[in-house]
């Protein structure tokens, strides 16, 4: 059985977010919480609240054991790209790209 949470247009590039995304893949749900709760980096508090979700999810819509759960897949795929304006000089204008990331989490019993 499995559960899952997803989470789309996270305001952190993909590219941050795979990072911190890679360090929690594969690990028992409490030690990959503990983990993200010490390290320093944005996206990390999003997909610790979105690992959360799925455990919560686990529990009240599958009944599964909380202490057996490790994640077993995690995802960070691009989502929807703000572009925004900068002014430069001689009224020129600099375009921003915001990058978003759509995560998604699946956790599974051992």
């Amino acid at each position: 059985m499995e559960a899952q949470a997803k989470l789309k247009a996270l305001r952190v590039a993909p590219r941050k977010a795979r990072l911190v995304a890679d360090m929690v893949r594969g690990k028992p749900v409490g030690l990959a919480l503990d983990t993200l709760k010490f390290v320093n980096r944005s996206a990390s508090m999003p997909i610790r609240r979105l690992i959360e979700s799925a455990v919560a999810n686990a529990e009240n819509n599958y009944g599964l054991n909380i202490d057996a759960l490790f994640v077993k897949e995690i995802r960070v795929d691009e989502g929807p790209t703000q572009k925004r304006f900068r002014p430069r000089a001689q009224g020129r204008a600099f375009q921003v790209h915001k990058k978003t990331s759509h995560v998604s989490v699946v956790l599974a019993e051992k």
